[in-house]
């Protein structure tokens, strides 16, 4: 399992912090940003597969941005996974 550190772009949130598995995420945290969602979405995602997120979460903007605390999380577990591959 590797820890990964994300730095986020164009959202309240400012770090992600993360685990992965192989292809499984684990242990999302967001640092900064809207309490309730950045509570709720690590929950949501926990123990899903990299596919999985990026399909469910990529694309989602928040008002006005063409980001969200919820796409930055998709660029996260992406770097982590590939990461995560060059070590395998």
């Amino acid at each position: 399992m590797t820890h990964f550190e994300y730095r986020t772009q164009g959202t309240c949130a400012q770090l992600i912090t993360l685990d992965i598995d192989g292809d499984k995420v684990h242990n999302v945290t967001f640092y900064g940003g809207c309490s309730g969602n950045l509570k709720a979405i690590p929950i949501l995602v926990e123990g899903m597969s990299v596919d999985e997120v990026v399909a469910k979460l990529s694309g989602v903007r928040c008002g006005n941005r063409p980001t969200s605390c919820a796409h930055q999380l998709t660029k996260a577990v992406l770097a982590a996974y590939e990461e995560e591959r060059k070590k395998g």
